[in-house]
């Protein structure tokens, strides 16, 4: 039996690795603007400085994952919350964006580590009945990030834009120390265990290669020679992936997690949500700062409802999924999330502050309830050698949607302007309607959010298709349920 004080310990340890990340990356979205200045950059670097870090990230949680099962999750996750301290440092005292842009590569390695383990540490040291509850806390706490980091990233960024990194360094090395000395190897690490390295890559390569292309795309143009060189290559590539993955004793990826109906419908809806949603702070960074001509700490004020109500959800939805199951309610929530996002549909140049915050909070409303429940029946339906895989493989489902959804949203909204006018509405020299063709930004925006909606209702009638909880053996291993 598990000791039941130290699982409080774990999600201690768990929870503020993920207060830190999400606090570094909301703080990060409101100075933008800033750094744009004080370093002199050009649209495209900040723009790679935001999907740098999520594409490192959505490369290398998956074969981190592997590694954690192999070789246990604590190491990694302390070697983590050192190397974010060290990269955050590092991000502070960038001279150009072409180092800041390095820097969060560094420290996206060190975030990558944290978040592969995080959830598999806490769905090892929880028994499955209390997971929900466990993963809603977690949410709670993100969330919690969510509304204070443009708020604090708006007061730091007054100070100056580099307090946004150096904040990281001391609450690192505490953190660092605290999952140092606390945290345990519940699991006995398994014996002559072998890495996939022809896999990963693959794998690692064909990704980055795809996302590179997607990101691209929107702006050469789809038909452009090398953005479809490069998505054959990158095609071509996975393909060759997963092949060797299916021949594997061993695989980096377990395909078959995506054999089993419940977890392809589950990690499916990850995607689809990724998409509809990560974006939409992005883009009202943009019309706050541009359109309705805040200062950063304000535009952060006026951000905060959108985490603020889900919050509140995340732990209810949670402990409610531990008793009733995940599968109404991650549904539910998704498409509570299409109604908020169909309100951002009606944005225009005179749209109030009140109604932008309520679509916000109706937004986190649907966010909330379904994280905790989708992500708990995903870690509740594998066996723990396999958990950390399962955590890796969500996650990079999640940035794959982010960083699809940021580049679509920018080709979109860049296509409405001229690159010289976007940029001036960004960096605040130009606001309202003065120099700008509004009604072409506000166009690009309401077909921006229009995008992410029709996605959110895709992945709520994905995430009802899935079918009962997989039955797993834990001797063989193998899912004994409906396939897809």
């Amino acid at each position: 039996m598990k000791n039941i004080s130290y699982k409080w310990i774990a999600l201690s340890c768990t929870t503020l690795g993920a207060l830190f990340s999400v606090l570094n990356g909301s703080m990060l979205l409101i100075s933008l603007p800033d750094i744009m200045k004080g370093l002199h950059a050009n649209m495209g670097i900040i723009m790679w400085i935001v999907m740098g870090y999520m594409l490192s990230l959505t490369i290398l949680v998956p074969a981190i994952g592997r590694i954690a099962d192999m070789f246990g999750r604590k190491k990694l996750y302390v070697s983590g919350f050192a190397i974010f301290t060290i990269g955050s440092l590092l991000c502070g005292i960038s001279n150009s964006g072409l180092q800041l842009l390095i820097y969060r590569i560094v420290q996206s390695v060190g975030g990558s580590l944290m978040v592969a383990n995080s959830t598999a540490i806490v769905a090892d040291a929880f028994p499955k009945n209390e997971l929900g509850k466990a993963l809603g806390i977690n949410s709670m706490v993100v969330s919690i990030a969510s509304v204070i980091g443009p708020i604090l990233g708006g007061f730091l960024t007054s100070l100056g834009w580099r307090y946004i990194f150096y904040i990281n360094v001391p609450f690192g090395i505490i953190g660092t120390l605290w999952a140092l000395i606390q945290l345990k190897e519940l699991d006995k690490i398994p014996e002559g265990q072998k890495f996939d390295l022809k896999g990963t890559l693959l794998f690692t390569i064909g990704l980055l290669l795809f996302l590179i292309a997607l990101s691209f795309g929107g702006f050469v143009g789809w038909y452009n020679k090398s953005i479809i060189t490069l998505f054959i290559i990158s095609i071509a590539m996975i393909l060759a992936f997963i092949h060797i993955e299916n021949t594997t004793e061993q695989p980096m990826l377990d395909l078959r997690l995506f054999k089993t109906r419940i977890l392809a419908f589950a990690f499916g809806s990850t995607l689809l949500n990724g998409i509809a949603r990560g974006a939409v702070t992005f883009l009202l960074i943009f019309y706050l700062q541009g359109i309705k001509a805040m200062d950063p700490l304000k535009a952060g004020v006026f951000l905060a409802p959108f985490a603020l109500s889900m919050m509140i959800v995340s732990p209810i939805s949670g402990y409610l999924s531990d008793k009733y199951g995940a599968r109404a309610l991650s549904s539910i929530g998704l498409l509570i999330s299409a109604i908020g996002l169909l309100g951002f549909v009606r944005i225009s140049q005179k749209t109030s502050l009140a109604e932008l915050i309520t679509w916000m909070l109706i937004m986190g409303f649907g966010s909330g309830m379904f994280f905790s429940p989708n992500t708990s029946e995903i870690m509740g339906s594998v066996p723990s050698d396999r958990r950390g895989i399962a955590a890796g493989t969500r996650t990079m489902m999640n940035n794959a949607g982010q960083v699809i959804s940021i580049a679509l949203s920018m080709a979109i909204v860049s296509s409405s302007i001229t690159p010289d006018a976007m940029q001036a509405l960004f960096v605040g020299t130009q606001v309202g309607s003065k120099g700008i063709a509004i009604a072409q930004f506000i166009s690009g925006l309401r077909e921006a959010f229009l995008i992410s909606m029709i996605f959110s209702l895709i992945a709520s009638f994905i995430s009802y298709l899935r079918g009962p909880k997989p039955d797993w053996n834990q001797n063989s291993h193998k899912i004994k349920t409906e396939e897809t």
